[in-house]
């Protein structure tokens, strides 16, 4: 039998007894993972290991596999939000809005500037909640936790501004084909103001207890490092990429909900190392607050939605008193509205990288066919090439570095 259709501990057991013959070393087989708290989800590394170094690894995905693109073809379109929730929950606002575009592009409707603008500060409230995570985790993780209860709290403040806004916090199913389900209420900008008035010195404390901090600096310097042209091999995108010297960003190569409106720098690294993507992500940030401060200087007036009575749902209380109401909610909801036959992709800039939707339809109330672009999927690919003699510590770092969330990656 091929050594290719062997699993991989039988290859390293074959290359162990192999080393032990040639010339007595002692090669050992570490699983990590799919159930170590390290691993920061449900996946598995089987490594080769001489002493604490890595000498090669194959990585196992589909522990929390949920079928979501098959699940999509058997449900209507505005019921799709809530699958995209459960990808990248660390950011799910990002994917809310991802998926209402694709569905906006292929209906071919305008959405009023006033909703792109309050799309744009949601989406990058997400992406400041999805960096907290993971620079806060990569302290944990090499040893520093004081940093992450310090940052954590604002976290928190995001997802109460996300429960003003929609009622919902982690899943947030937020907004609607056109818009969102309700304006904003008066109590959702206060809590914007206040945590823009709060976070930027209590971030700027926790960069400076790790970003010059000398454990922190010999722990992820040179670790975990991918050149530009293999990350774009591998098809990074992100953070990830832009720390590997690569100025990619959907925001401003692809622009959507009117970020050509706004001034911004694009972070980028050097050496695409551990320190680097730490170092991008937190610089991100300060990006994001600027936005989140423009958008709120220039927000137009006008409607929370588009007028398109065919996709949206009326207010329930119209449903009652209002017939044209009724007749328009019986139709969304038993899917009797046409949906023309079209094929469409939509990237955003997701707090880890590109989420794209691929979209066909059919004229049915149903996809024909949906594909989620995750890139945590294209990064943990890359991973075990990027380990591949480093000590197991730095494994450890490099795979916190990298932000592969589980439920990205096993959509």
């Amino acid at each position: 039998m091929s050594d290719l259709l062997l699993s991989p501990e039988h290859r390293y057991a074959k290359e162990i007894e192999k080393r032990r013959n040639e010339d007595g070393s002692e090669l050992s087989i570490l699983n990590l993972g799919p159930t170590h708290p390290a691993t920061h989800g449900i996946f598995q590394n089987i490594l080769l290991m001489d002493g604490e170094r890595i000498l090669d690894g194959e990585g196992t995905v589909g522990y929390i596999h949920r079928a979501f693109e098959k699940i999509a073809e058997n449900r209507p379109f505005y019921q799709i939000t809530v699958l995209t929730d459960r990808m990248n929950y660390c950011s799910a606002p990002i994917n809310n809005m991802g998926w209402w575009m694709t569905l906006e592009k292929a209906l071919g409707i305008e959405v009023p500037k006033r909703v792109q603008y309050l799309r744009v500060i949601i989406m990058e409230l997400a992406r400041i909640a999805d960096h907290i995570i993971c620079s806060s985790v990569m302290g944990v993780d090499t040893g520093a936790l004081t940093g992450f209860l310090y940052v954590f709290q604002f976290r928190e403040k995001i997802y109460e501004i996300y429960e003003e806004i929609c009622g919902a916090r982690l899943t947030t199913n937020m907004g609607r084909i056109g818009g969102f389900e309700r304006e904003w209420s008066p109590e959702a900008f206060k809590k914007i103001d206040a945590f823009l008035e709060e976070f930027p010195p209590i971030w700027k404390e926790f960069e400076n207890l790790l970003t010059r901090n000398r454990i922190f600096m010999d722990r992820t310097i040179g670790v975990g490092a991918i050149s530009a042209e293999k990350a774009i091999s591998y098809g990074f995108t992100g953070p990830n990429l832009r720390a590997a010297g690569v100025d990619y960003d959907v925001r401003v190569m692809q622009p959507y909900s009117s970020y050509e409106d706004f001034e911004f720098n694009i972070p980028v690294g050097k050496h695409g190392d551990t320190y680097d993507r730490f170092c991008v992500r937190n610089a991100e940030v300060w990006e994001s607050l600027s936005i989140i401060r423009q958008a709120l200087a220039k927000l137009p007036e006008g409607p929370f939605h588009a007028d398109v009575p065919d996709y949206y749902l009326p207010p329930k209380d119209e449903v009652y008193h209002n017939m044209e109401a009724l007749i328009y909610h019986f139709k969304i909801v038993m899917g009797e509205v046409p949906v023309p036959l079209t094929e469409v992709y939509h990237p955003v800039e997701g707090g880890n990288g590109e989420v794209g939707f691929y979209l066909i339809t059919d004229g049915s109330r149903t996809p024909y066919r949906l594909h989620f672009r995750r890139p945590c999927f294209i990064y943990y690919q890359a991973y075990n090439d990027m380990v591949r003699g480093q000590m197991l510590s730095d494994a450890i770092a490099t795979l916190s570095s990298l932000n592969v969330i589980a439920g990205e990656l096993d959509a």
